[in-house]
């Protein structure tokens, strides 16, 4: 199964938080705080429910695939420390995910694009994969187009994503410079990473 393309506010409301941050989605779940369906009432979950939301959470915030996420955590289970804590730590890293937290974007949807779409360089070297992991000490910046320069200078002025301690971005020349990894107190998802270890532990 691919990406999933569906109604983002669907999901919001299904999983109960904010994995899609477009204002439609934000919305969807300010104004029905009960999941999509015909039955309002929530039955009580499972345990495997309860692992198969958590990560369902990681899914769809970072935007991946079932064999992506799979693949990340059996690299987590091969790190020191929290397996589950190392699993996040890995999608913080993600190219996207970058971009996303650095104000290029408004959401994780649009940063995906435009590397996809080649607007997006890494140490000067133009990139196509989403997925690609920074290291510290990497340099982001814009391919030097006009039309390209204008239309990320534009969603800059009007961002309000909050400055990140690993990341120091450069509105005047819009570039972002990763200066450290990421701590687990730098992840803005909030999931229970024990209930996410025992259910791909399965």
């Amino acid at each position: 199964m691919g990406r999933y393309t569906g109604p983002k506010g669907r999901i919001n409301r299904r999983l109960g938080v904010n994995v899609y941050e477009s204002s439609g989605s934000i919305k969807a779940l300010e104004r029905k705080e009960y999941p999509p369906g015909m039955h309002r009432r929530r039955k009580k979950p499972t345990n495997y429910g309860i692992g198969l939301a958590e990560k369902q959470k990681i899914k769809f915030f970072y935007g991946l695939r079932d064999r992506q996420l799979n693949r990340y955590f059996t690299k987590a289970r091969h790190m020191k420390g929290n397996t589950g804590e190392q699993l996040l730590l890995i999608c913080e890293t993600r190219l996207d995910n970058v971009v996303r937290r650095a104000g290029f974007t408004l959401t994780r949807p649009q940063a995906r694009q435009g590397i996809v779409h080649r607007h997006f360089q890494v140490n000067g070297i133009t990139v196509n994969k989403p997925g690609m992991m920074v290291r510290t000490g990497d340099v982001i910046s814009l391919r030097n187009r006009p039309n390209v320069q204008k239309m990320y200078k534009q969603v800059v002025e009007s961002s309000t994503t909050p400055q990140n301690n690993w990341i120091n971005f450069d509105a005047d020349t819009l570039t972002a410079t990763v200066t450290a990894a990421p701590t687990y107190e730098d992840v803005t998802l909030r999931v229970e990473v024990g209930q996410i270890v025992a259910f791909l532990s399965r």
